[in-house]
């Protein structure tokens, strides 16, 4: 069988707390039968569940020594993903591909390899980016007179997000949630200079800890804005506040 006979994989990549989740369950709320034409791809994690996670359905959880031992075999592809080990069995994703579209939510450096891998050279893609900051606003900040540091500035911003996503799960933090919210923080500016690869860019202020997505039962503001977007680019349209970067767009 050749690459010419494969689905579509639809990719949804981000920062970490941007967004790419609620995305994932409002699509499963509102738009049920375009969610449903798309199988989840499910990724190996060696960090710990969060809480109401599960198993087999939001990752495969296993231990760091057990997916460190999957660089042995041909099938999948292992990487470090912001002091994580996460592993995808590629040939488990083409079967895939031959009998549906797939959907993969996650990280830019496993979205990145998507993109890139050999066997994976032919197949249709849709690979979108869920942005915490849009281009005008990137734009207005490199100005020269105003002294702003993106880098800094971005990773406060997703800082906050994470600390805020994390007290509403956990309430008080520990060292390793606070070293670990610094790690996903710290790596943002990285990813978000990725984005400028993907198809399309959407803006979305409204990051995981917002409580726009579920807190009225329908999603509002930015949330709302991110999820008709990305139902309607994967029904082929281009809606209107959809982003496409140019590599230079951050310094």
């Amino acid at each position: 069988m050749t690459n010419s006979n494969l689905n579509r994989l639809v990719i949804l990549a981000g920062p970490s707390c941007v967004g790419k989740s609620p995305i994932d369950r409002t699509m499963a709320k509102f738009y049920p039968e375009l969610r449903k034409r798309m199988r989840k791809l499910i990724v190996y994690n060696s960090r710990s569940p969060r809480p109401g996670e599960i198993d087999g359905v939001d990752y495969h959880f296993r231990s760091r020594d057990q997916i460190e031992a999957l660089r042995d075999q041909e099938n999948y592809l292992v990487m470090d993903v912001r002091g994580d080990l996460q592993a995808i069995n590629v040939e488990e994703l083409v079967k895939m591909l031959l009998e549906t579209d797939v959907f993969f939510e996650g990280n830019p450096f496993v979205a990145g390899m998507l993109q890139t891998h050999p066997k994976l050279s032919k197949i249709k893609r849709l690979g979108i980016y869920l942005s915490p900051i849009s281009k005008e606003e990137i734009t207005y900040l490199k100005r020269p007179e105003l002294h702003v540091s993106l880098s800094d500035l971005i990773t406060d911003m997703m800082r906050r997000k994470l600390l805020r996503r994390t007290r509403k799960q956990k309430g008080e933090l520990s060292i390793k949630d606070l070293e670990n919210i610094e790690r996903r923080a710290s790596s943002a500016y990285k990813e978000l200079k990725e984005a400028w690869r993907f198809d399309y860019v959407i803006p979305n202020h409204d990051g995981e800890d917002s409580d726009n997505w579920d807190a009225f039962y329908y999603p509002l503001g930015d949330a709302r804005k991110a999820l008709l977007a990305f139902a309607e680019l994967l029904e082929g349209k281009i809606p209107p506040g959809v982003e496409k970067w140019e590599e230079d767009l951050l310094p």
